[in-house]
């Protein structure tokens, strides 16, 4: 059987840093780690299997024991109110009397709803009922699959890979993605690692291991032009990991592995903030809300830091407060858009809600700091420690309003986000893992609501469409999937088993009707119910 690596590596340590630049720690040199690191070169397709017509990337075990969901904060928070008044859970969503979405259909048609039709809460009701499980394949390619976004009006979908190449689609009818662009990438160093829409949709920026950001107008086509925005890093080996733009269009934002945050202003066309954020790689940034003023970070150190623009000086950077509870790293953040909160994956296995109203305390900063640094592991070659994956208690001083449990974050910085507002009411979270699944939170109760399997390797990026029930997923398996309700009658369609996470009980409150829906079918029910 031989074998063929997919890229040309100039040095040993690339084996080991897909996407940071920190060295692995003890155990490189250890020859009981070979067949890990093999393992993941293979899984990874850094390494490739001849002689079959797929791509082979090694078969993955079950997920590890996850542990259990921690709320005992969230209940007493405003997110909770303020997410089941917006899911249509709360009286002011479904009207009382309605136990169905039958029922909720028939007053509608009949002329007995007070206005004339359903209102925005009670359409997240429904389409909370309808999550999407049915799998289409939107594109397979030769390389690992890094990125995959919509653009902000959901007319288009972007990917990214790593042959260099951008691709956009058509994802206006939800029926089909047929391939507008496609894009190749310019100074790219190993993979494009992030890619983000303008505002208007109109240019897309990405970033990889180079020491300038790039941007290119998509309504240019393939030979649209490419604009090189230097960031003048101090750093010989650079990487951008994460970037997104202003709300205006006028400014990118984005962080690196030499540990600071960088500003870009377009309008100028020059760099116009550097300062220093984290002691080790800043892995993910974003904007809290509109006005583009107030930023979120999340680095290796493992704080969640949050910058107010208005303040921020380079020669003395101090955020405004620092938001402590992960055990390692972070991964990636995802804003609520209101200002006051956001979540955060960790490669502590968990993902954690945030209110930044709760900062930590110095004390809760030195705890993560610790815990931190006693974590001998490596997550791009190594199976997490136990200790992590069925840890079911906070570290003391976590300020966290909740943590879900129950996805793997392996091997590359795996992304997640809030379902959107418009048709979810930003009730669920919704996640990559390193078993090939896409994992789905209900915020709610903590319960694992959906297990997308359909991948066979690691889901780096997901995205949820802004206006319809439909997940993209992006593995590294080379393939990019959607996902929708089952309802929707599509080609190269499939359902796969466990679907459904195992411990998900539709609760009372969880649907638009007084009950849940019955699981048996109504004759044996009113049979049981005359007995």
């Amino acid at each position: 059987m031989g074998l063929t690596k997919s890229r040309n590596m100039a040095r040993a340590n690339d084996i080991l840093t897909p996407e940071e630049s920190s060295d692995s720690g003890e155990g490189s040199d250890n020859e009981s780690d070979l067949a890990s690191i093999l393992q993941y070169l293979i899984r990874s397709g850094q390494v490739r299997i001849l002689g079959r017509e797929q791509p082979y990337l090694g078969a993955y075990p079950k997920p590890p024991f996850t542990g259990a969901p921690n709320l005992d904060n969230f209940h007493k928070s405003e997110i909770c109110h303020l997410t089941k008044k917006a899911a249509g859970i709360l009286p002011t969503g479904p009207r009382p009397g309605s136990k169905s979405i039958t029922d909720m259909i028939c007053k509608r048609e009949s002329g007995n709803l007070r206005d004339a039709g359903f209102s925005r809460s009670e359409k997240c009701a429904i389409a909370n009922s309808k999550l999407p499980l049915k799998m289409k394949v939107v594109d397979t390619y030769e390389n690992k699959a890094f990125c995959g976004i919509y653009s902000h009006d959901g007319n288009t979908l972007l990917t990214a890979s790593q042959d260099r190449y951008m691709r956009t689609y058509d994802s206006s009818n939800g029926h089909s993605f047929k391939e507008i662009h496609t894009i190749q990438g310019r100074d790219i160093g190993w993979s494009i690692l992030d890619t983000a829409f303008s505002p208007d949709s109109r240019k897309i920026a990405y970033s990889s291991w180079s020491s300038s950001l790039h941007m290119v107008d998509i309504e240019g086509g393939e030979s649209g032009r490419h604009v090189a925005l230097p960031l003048c890093p101090q750093e010989r080996r650079f990487c951008v990991f994460s970037l997104v733009f202003s709300q205006a269009g006028d400014e990118i934002l984005c962080c690196a592995n030499d540990g600071h945050l960088y500003i870009y202003d377009l309008e100028s066309n020059d760099r116009s903030l550097r300062i220093e954020a984290h002691e080790e790689d800043v892995n993910t940034v974003a904007f809290a809300d509109e006005t583009s003023q107030i930023i979120y970070s999340g680095g290796d150190d493992g704080f969640c830091k949050v910058w107010d623009r208005r303040t921020l000086s380079e020669a003395s950077p101090t955020p405004v407060g620092v938001l402590a509870g992960h055990l390692d790293g972070i991964t990636y953040i995802d804003s609520r858009g209101d200002g006051r909160h956001l979540i955060s994956n960790s490669k502590d296995q968990s993902i954690k809600l945030w209110d930044i109203r709760v900062m930590s305390s110095k004390a809760a900063q030195e705890n993560t700091r610790k815990a931190v640094s006693n974590n001998k592991w490596d997550y791009r070659w190594q199976t997490a420690p136990r200790k992590l994956v069925a840890r079911k208690t906070n570290l003391k001083g976590d300020t966290s309003v909740a943590t879900y449990r129950g996805h793997s974050v392996l091997q590359t910085l795996i992304r997640c986000h809030f379902s959107p507002h418009f048709s979810t009411g930003q009730r669920f979270i919704v996640t990559g893992c390193a078993f090939g699944r896409v994992v789905v939170y209900d915020i709610l109760t903590g319960q694992l609501v959906l297990k997308l399997q359909g991948h066979s390797s690691c889901v780096r990026d997901v995205t949820w469409h802004p206006y319809r029930s439909e997940i993209i997923s992006t593995s590294w398996d080379f393939s990019v999937l959607c996902w929708t309700h089952f309802g929707l009658c599509l080609e190269n369609e499939g359902v796969s088993e466990g679907n459904r996470g195992e411990d998900w009980e539709p609760s009372v409150e969880s649907w638009p009707s007084a009950q849940p829906p019955l699981r048996r079918s109504k004759r044996i029910a009113d049979r049981a119910n005359a007995q």
